[in-house]
């Protein structure tokens, strides 16, 4: 009863300091009184079980753990890992890979309708780019037109004002003959 009440005085103050940890996954170990296998085994636990971590002996290697029903116990230090065992973590790890195939087969079909999109607006943007360069041809022609128009009209304008000249020179020269001749002044006494 002694031996009892002196464990759990023990234990009381390495509760504070227990950290979660489990058996390793691939492993089915005994637990032995003391740091060491030269102490008495007293009891067996299984791989992946959970255990609270109370105590690391660097000098022998092993690991001080209470078990969930309690009993506390010795085993190597390779057999115990800190934090949940894979037989807790892998429903929570399935639910996050099939979360995460969803999201990839989402990526992919959102990834398809960009690439489509993509290739619509660069088809636009080829359709485009081929309406502006027929309306660049377009605005230089007119603007060649305009030039020549300009010339033209000029042209137009010398070519008038050349002709209203020469009619006005031909006038000039003309209308005296039509007039008659005028009497001379002797002629009107």
């Amino acid at each position: 009863m002694k031996k009892l009440l002196i464990a759990l005085l023990i234990s009381l103050p390495l509760t504070a300091q227990a950290k979660p940890g489990h058996i390793a996954d691939d492993v089915f170990t005994f637990y032995h009184g003391g740091p060491g296998n030269q102490y008495r085994i007293t009891g067996r636990i299984r791989s992946g079980d959970p255990v609270e971590i109370l105590k690391v002996d660097e000098a022998s290697k092993y690991t001080q753990i209470r078990t969930s029903s309690g009993r506390t116990g010795w085993v190597p230090n390779d057999n115990v890992r800190p934090g949940a065992s894979l037989a807790v973590r892998l429903p929570e790890l399935e639910s996050n890979l099939e979360s995460s195939r969803s999201s990839v087969e989402t990526q992919r079909e959102e990834l398809q309708n960009l690439q489509q999109e993509l290739a619509a607006v660069r088809d636009e943007k080829e359709l485009l780019a081929e309406e502006t360069r027929k309306l660049q041809s377009t605005i230089k022609d007119l603007n060649f037109r305009i030039d020549s128009m300009d010339e033209s009209n000029m042209m137009r304008w010398f070519t008038h004002g050349g002709l209203v000249a020469l009619g006005g020179v031909i006038l000039g020269l003309v209308l005296p003959m039509f007039r008659g001749r005028r009497k001379t002044r002797s002629e009107w006494v």
